[in-house]
């Protein structure tokens, strides 16, 4: 079975308060990341049909602060789908009173579908029926290929033993 992008798309808002807030009176940036989370969540969970689970976090950038009582409008969408893995595009904006947006944060979640026994499962595939969506899938088919060419030279650090000759 196949699935459109918009089949999965979630849209949440969020008020700032004040429990929400760092020691600058901004939006707290794990707060925000808990948000994202639980976003590309509800979104991998919409497209798969099953349980999910956070993979990887890519491109997680800060551009600018959400304050108090500033309404958080968070926009998931799924961008591409591999066998067990998807990848989610959340956005997040800050709404102000006449409506318009300003971008404060742009993430890339890895999402893998778990079957009954938390292994992982096949999900079903992606339907691109827009220009936009297409493009999409292409950077995310970039992304893919960026993280695990980083994960391939990450095992290979790891895997290096250390010794007092090369730490000195």
């Amino acid at each position: 079975m196949k699935k459109r992008v918009k089949d999965s798309m979630v849209e949440i808002a969020h008020i700032v308060r004040p429990t929400d807030l760092n020691n600058a009176k901004r939006l707290f940036g794990g707060t925000l990341m808990s948000w994202i989370d639980e976003t590309a969540v509800i979104v991998a969970k919409r497209h798969a049909m099953m349980n999910v689970t956070t993979a990887s976090v890519d491109h997680l950038s800060f551009l600018s602060a959400a304050r108090m009582r500033d309404v958080v409008v968070i926009i998931g969408k799924i961008t591409y789908v591999g066998t067990t893995s998807m990848e989610i595009k959340v956005e997040s904006f800050v709404e102000h009173i006449n409506g318009e947006r300003e971008l404060v944060n742009r993430a890339y979640i890895t999402m893998v579908g778990l079957d009954e026994d938390g292994k992982p499962a096949k999900i079903p595939d992606l339907i691109l029926e827009t220009p936009e969506e297409i493009e999409e899938n292409e950077q995310a088919k970039n992304r893919r290929k960026l993280r695990n060419e980083i994960r391939d030279v990450s095992s290979v650090t790891r895997s290096v033993p250390l010794s007092r000759d090369v730490i000195a």
